[in-house]
């Protein structure tokens, strides 16, 4: 990591406007209910904590945890849920937060799996939305940036478990 070469995508100044900008948004459209927010660990984590600090309505956090089996770095389209929530979300309303949509696959999948689940409303925020790579049809409902394509890390966005704690997002840009 020493030799990556990284240049800032999105200041922390920027990361706190935005994120103060969506939890006002999210306040709003669900004013005087409650929330269940629902973290896709890991990288979530560090969006969410500022996300759910600043709205302005209660909310019960959970998270869930989701591999994508493939070869390699390849993945094979075949999504599992390896930590599922642990609360009923029949008939409440449900914001999924993930740090980045991608290929959209892992989104898609998530979203049918907790539709079956009976909720009163579904909705999902993503900190960074990649459309470039998109590899099914898929549109979060709250999304905090959006880029073409490139590879980046920091703000619980990471590179092997690692890089993580940057509190601005950067763009690789020698991999």
């Amino acid at each position: 990591m020493e030799d990556m070469r990284k240049e800032i995508l999105y200041s922390r100044e920027q990361i706190d406007r935005r994120v103060t900008e969506l939890a006002a948004e999210i306040s709003r459209d669900y004013a005087g209910r409650e929330l269940v927010v629902i973290g896709v660990l890991k990288g979530a984590f560090v969006f969410m904590a500022d996300l759910i600090r600043r709205l302005g309505i209660p909310c019960i956090i959970d998270f869930a945890r989701l591999a994508s089996y493939g070869a390699g770095a390849v993945s094979s389209g075949r999504i599992a849920i390896t930590k599922d929530i642990e609360m009923e979300i029949r008939d409440r309303d449900v914001l999924i937060v993930e740090d980045i949509v991608d290929t959209g696959l892992t989104l898609s999948y998530l979203v049918r799996t907790f539709q079956e689940r009976g909720p009163r409303s579904l909705k999902v925020c993503a900190f960074l939305d990649k459309r470039m790579r998109r590899q099914v049809s898929f549109e979060a409902d709250y999304v905090g940036f959006t880029l073409d394509d490139g590879f980046v890390i920091g703000y619980g966005l990471d590179f092997n478990e690692k890089a993580r704690f940057f509190p601005d997002v950067y763009i690789v840009t020698n991999l």
